[in-house]
């Protein structure tokens, strides 16, 4: 009989498969700030008995620099993984009962800074996320949705927009989070989450931002005049054409002007209004790291712990386990039921207090390679020293993956001899010269922003100009790259930079 090759193509998704409850632990505790990984230790405390807090001396949380070559080693998440592949059947859980309680791990807190930690807090007391977040609570919402909507507001950036692709959020969410969810679920959510106060929060674009705001507006002809200007004049607005717009609307002076009055009441960075409104300050900062620089350029850090409870698998639940161990052979089937439930708890215990270790361990290594790769910066507090570093650089110092470098680097701040800094400040590309030069994009910023200031407005700079300028300072980038750079800053053209007076 011939044989007859058939070929198919079957689309599987293994990634998730290859992501342990565990490793999923961790990459949600590695992106929390200092304050929410507290709160979620004290979460996990009230829901696991198995979990007490425990007493004991502090673990050093410092690293004092001596710019040594440190390979990384992965012993940690090989431990981890071994510990996710023992087998959930009773009769090799109770073999590995008492090796488990020989040496039960113990998270130590770190350094408690008491009185000193009031003074590293920056900021009002309530937060701008926080205040998104408490009305977040008031919708009805499934825990799955509310975890999405936060997840979503974690996004934003500084001026409340949301640039990241719903494709993106819901590829991280299923990856790093284990939450299967369509971007026709996320776009409905989000329209939730554009509900939220200030109007405006949550766009994707300033199109969209601006219409939020006028939608909320009550009916009335003027509504509907700055909804046709943002659906059907949009170019010519944000180009300032207001003879153009008058003159399609078929305006009289007098409408045209009320009307260009009422869109300049518009907010086009939603995520600042509340910042003004708290007294310039939109979040509550807590460094989530301590860098001291001493006058001999020796450099050190520490973890701050803040309030992090410290914590221990409980006596008594250790004390049952072994007790079912010694009588394990004359056991009822109601003490095998309850012998499994301690053991779950036991290792759910034991998985939370280890994710905890793997994450002050690995935001030591990557706080540790900041500082090595920004050590002028350190030592001087010149942001000119700053050099081009990315995400890359530091995981293959660390030997961490990327994305866990990026969940790091999320959310969290260091206070410095020179202030107090999020950690994306240390972040930034490099622009590579045609002679191999490696400039960074920062120094090449800030150099553009000069001469923007201090160009004649009656007459600004066009970006031919500016091009030429920033070459005359040793920046040689093409019109085009000033023009990228000027739109990350969000400088305008020379056009709507000209001012009559």
């Amino acid at each position: 009989m011939a044989q007859s090759q058939i070929q198919e193509q079957k689309q599987e998704q293994r990634q998730l498969q290859s992501i342990s409850a565990q490793q999923l632990l961790l990459a949600q505790l590695v992106e929390l700030p200092l304050q929410q990984m507290t709160e979620r230790m004290e979460t996990e405390l009230h829901d696991n008995p198995a979990l007490e807090k425990a007493m004991g001396d502090d673990e050093a949380g410092e690293w004092t620099d001596s710019v040594g070559d440190d390979s990384p080693s992965h012993e940690d998440y090989d431990a981890q993984r071994e510990r996710e592949e023992r087998s959930d059947a009773l009769d090799q859980a109770l073999q590995n009962i008492g090796r488990d309680d020989e040496d039960l791990p113990v998270y130590q807190g770190g350094h408690q800074w008491g009185d000193e930690q009031e003074n590293t807090v920056i900021g009002e007391e309530r937060s701008f996320y926080d205040m998104l977040m408490e009305q977040v609570g008031e919708m009805e919402l499934s825990e799955r949705d509310r975890y999405v909507i936060e997840y979503m507001l974690q996004s934003l950036d500084d001026d409340g927009l949301l640039r990241t692709s719903l494709g993106d959020i819901c590829e991280q969410l299923a990856i790093y989070h284990d939450i299967d969810i369509t971007e026709e679920q996320a776009l409905s959510l989000l329209g939730r989450l554009q509900q939220l106060d200030p109007p405006g929060i949550g766009a994707r674009s300033l199109q969209e931002c601006l219409m939020l705001q006028v939608e909320r507006r009550k009916a009335s002809p003027m509504r509907e005049q700055m909804m046709k200007v943002l659906t059907e004049h949009f170019d010519d607005f944000t180009k300032k054409h207001w003879n153009r717009i008058q003159q399609q609307m078929a305006l009289s002076d007098i409408q045209a002007e009320e009307l260009l009055a009422e869109l300049r009441h518009l907010n086009p960075k939603p995520g600042t209004a509340m910042g003004e409104t708290l007294g310039h300050t939109m979040q509550q900062i807590t460094p989530d790291f301590i860098v001291d620089t001493q006058d001999d350029g020796t450099i050190t850090f520490q973890l701050n712990s803040g309030d992090m409870p410290q914590l221990e698998i409980s006596q008594s639940f250790a004390d049952l386990l072994k007790e079912f161990q010694n009588n394990r052979e004359n056991m009822t089937r109601q003490q095998k039921e309850a012998l499994l439930y301690t053991k779950q708890k036991v290792d759910a215990a034991q998985g939370f207090i280890e994710a905890v270790k793997i994450r002050r361990q690995t935001l030591t290594k990557t706080m540790k390679a900041i500082i090595q790769l920004q050590r002028p910066f350190f030592e001087e507090g010149d942001e000119e020293l700053l050099r081009p570093m990315i995400l890359k650089d530091v995981a293959e110092l660390t030997g961490q993956d990327i994305s866990t470098i990026s969940r790091v680097s999320n959310s969290k701040y260091v206070q410095t001899r020179w202030g107090t800094f999020p950690l994306k400040f240390f972040f930034s590309d490099g622009y590579v010269t045609q002679n191999g030069e490696e400039l960074s994009t920062r120094k090449i910023k800030a150099a553009l922003k000069e001469i923007i200031d201090q160009e004649d407005k009656r007459k600004p700079l066009s970006d031919d100009v500016l091009s030429a300028l920033l070459a005359q300072k040793g920046y040689p980038i093409a019109r085009r790259t000033v023009a990228k750079y000027r739109e990350q800053m969000g400088l305008p053209v020379a056009r709507l930079r000209r001012q009559l007076k």
